[in-house]
């Protein structure tokens, strides 16, 4: 996932049973001052090699820099693409987040990973192909070759410090699943007992972004609930789903656990997916648990289908109970 950006800002007035964060050490390197770490594995990560878009899993090695050891789920480590841009200057940093728990791939902290997707596009106007510079880069390093980095980042999207004191519900679209897969399998690997349901949504079924390795969680795990939102395929019994709608299919299932004053949410995926799932929170929980995810100005509760993204910090504010990290 490419440059996220958090978009939180909670009210001043207290949700109940609000999460204290984990404490977390950020830039131990800084882009002036980056390492270099080394790929271990590439690896297609999406549910078949069909898939419309082209997403890898990549790890790397970070034992030779300051960072080893002190990434955590929720964060973000920065690449630095070599060569230069159109100005002739160093390419700037990129941000991805790991999908990987704090104890890495390896045990030790040492090796970590995170999810890219290949940027291909054309330029309408002069219908000329478009090639993300990082996310190619990245996609088609080879096992051994040198990634500059630097980070870690942020400190709004981590788990709570007390991983028991919570239950969760991820929303994820696209790469955003990186920090869930970090997170599912640092809760569950910790021996976390409570509530941990991930939702993930994607075109069609073949995008599904670690699709075996959820499932494999959710069959070894009772507290573990893995849901699919699949938009452009057809279903005999119903049209495709975005991930807000599956509020109101698997309502019986999810409806008790948005009710516990004790769930957290978090939204990590493309912008714009964030509005949908406040819209369907609005629309279909009781004010009491409402309240808990969102403060929302009374003139606008009579229009929630009009609701836009500018509303959002503005009329629609977040709890510290909803965690939200999106990208353009």
């Amino acid at each position: 996932m490419s440059q996220a950006t958090s978009t939180n800002t909670p009210p001043d007035q207290p949700s109940v049973n609000e999460p204290v964060l984990r404490p977390v050490q950020m830039h131990l390197l800084r882009p002036n001052e980056p390492g270099s770490a080394i790929v271990t594995a590439n690896e297609i990560c999406t549910a078949s090699k069909k898939s419309a878009g082209f997403v890898r899993h990549i790890e790397f090695d970070l034992s030779n820099t300051p960072i080893a050891g002190h990434c955590v789920p929720g964060q973000s480590i920065g690449i630095i693409p070599p060569g230069t841009d159109s100005k002739g200057k160093p390419h700037k940093v990129r941000l991805y987040s790991l999908a990987s728990p704090t104890n890495g791939s390896d045990g030790k902290g040492n090796i970590h990973s995170t999810t890219v997707k290949r940027v291909v596009d054309e330029n309408w106007d002069n219908h000329k192909l478009f090639l993300g510079v990082a996310s190619n880069f990245i996609c088609d390093c080879q096992v051994g070759d040198e990634l500059i980095v630097t980070g870690p980042a942020g400190k709004r999207f981590v788990l709570p410090e007390d991983v028991n004191a919570h239950d969760y519900l991820f929303f994820a679209t696209g790469t955003g699943i990186a920090p869930f897969r970090a997170m599912a399998l640092e809760l569950l690997e910790s021996g976390c007992t409570r509530q941990i349901t991930l939702i993930m949504g994607a075109p069609y079924a073949t995008d599904l972004i670690y699709h075996d390795l959820f499932t494999d969680l959710a069959g070894k795990h009772a507290n573990f609930t893995y849901l699919t939102a699949v938009s452009r395929e057809k279903f005999e019994t119903r049209r495709g789903l975005y991930v807000q709608d599956t509020l109101d299919v698997y309502r019986d299932q999810l409806q008790p656990q948005f009710e516990l004053d004790t769930n957290l949410i978090y939204v990590c995926g493309i912008a714009g997916m964030e509005l949908g799932i406040f819209q369907k929170l609005a629309a279909s929980l009781p004010h009491s648990a409402l309240e808990q995810y969102l403060r929302i100005d009374p003139q606008v509760m009579t229009s929630i289908n009009d609701w836009d993204r500018k509303m959002i910090n503005k009329k629609i504010n977040p709890t510290r109970r909803v965690m939200l990290e999106v990208y353009a």
